[in-house]
């Protein structure tokens, strides 16, 4: 294994404390990992790693040394990807946060492809359902599906509407009755989305006419596969993405409600760092995911 090699293996294994997590992250066997760091060790001819029965940690020494290298090594790593991207070529690491819901739902066949097309690039995917500082957790772009953009520090794109649906099942409908317009929703319960768990507003309107219901019930959740799973359940209605429930729409394990009453839009966006050019590993993503989402009819 070479020099570089050897350095990158040292300094997953300092972040990550683990012999074994990193030969899982790298796709090496745990005695490769032990073998490179011991012959790190011994061409430098210092011990840099204690290892107990429990964990991994650095010695002084090599506190010092992983200070002084890591630069080095992120150097080279950009230095390459540079390199190849003068020439066309689509590699290096890309850091994506997405949400949950269309993490699970959406995002596979995307990457998938993705990587099948591009072999030389890396996508390490975070899902979350809550907001994400993509500037101070240091990504290369998110993935959102939001109102309009707020974020003055970062730069988006629009890729394409995303329409929400109130939804609930069957079983529920029999038994408390069907919403014939938004008033009725006073009397049914009504599970809320928000961020920070608490109740969610609804905006509905239908030619000139508006209503705003406060979605109120026994559950809220910041998750809208959670919110689905109980709507299945019978425990009330709520408003997502159509998406998330289009499958259930189809078996007839959920039904729309109010399905003449529209909600504010709300998009599927990508949000960027502020480059003054975006790498071509991520722009050449957002180009395959723009393609592929807007090809998805369900969607």
């Amino acid at each position: 294994m070479g020099e570089l090699e050897s350095l990158r293996v040292f300094l997953a294994v300092a972040e990550r404390g683990s012999f074994a997590g990193v030969a899982r992250q790298l796709g090496m066997t745990p005695a490769s990992v032990t073998r490179t760091i011991a012959g790190l060790e011994r061409q430098l001819g210092v011990q840099l790693l204690v290892r107990t029965t429990r964990q991994v940690s650095l010695t002084s020494a090599g506190a010092v040394y992983a200070a002084r290298v890591a630069p080095l090594s992120q150097g080279l790593v950009r230095a390459a990807e540079e390199t190849r991207e003068a020439q066309g070529i689509t590699s290096g690491g890309i850091r994506i946060s997405a949400p949950l819901s269309l993490g699970l739902k959406v995002l596979p066949p995307v990457l998938s492809q993705f990587v099948t097309l591009y072999p030389q690039t890396h996508v390490s995917l975070a899902l979350s359902d809550g907001f994400v500082d993509i500037v101070e957790e240091d990504y290369d772009l998110a993935i959102r599906i939001s109102g309009p953009p707020v974020d003055k520090s970062t730069i988006w794109r629009k890729i394409r509407e995303v329409p929400r649906v109130l939804v609930a099942a069957p079983n529920y409908l029999t038994s408390r009755g069907t919403p014939q317009s938004p008033d009725d929703l006073a009397e049914h319960a009504c599970l809320s989305y928000a961020s920070d768990a608490r109740d969610e507003h609804w905006e509905l309107s239908k030619g000139g006419g508006r209503r705003t219901h406060k979605a109120t019930g026994v559950f809220s959740s910041n998750s809208g596969d959670l919110l689905a799973r109980l709507a299945l359940n019978g425990e009330g209605i709520v408003l997502l993405p159509r998406f998330i429930v289009d499958d259930d729409l189809a078996a007839g394990r959920l039904v729309e409600v109010l399905a003449d009453w529209s909600t504010p839009q709300i998009w599927l966006t990508l949000y960027y760092p502020p480059y003054e050019k975006l790498p071509l590993r991520v722009a050449t993503f957002s180009d395959f995911f723009e393609a592929y989402i807007q090809e998805i009819r369900s969607f």
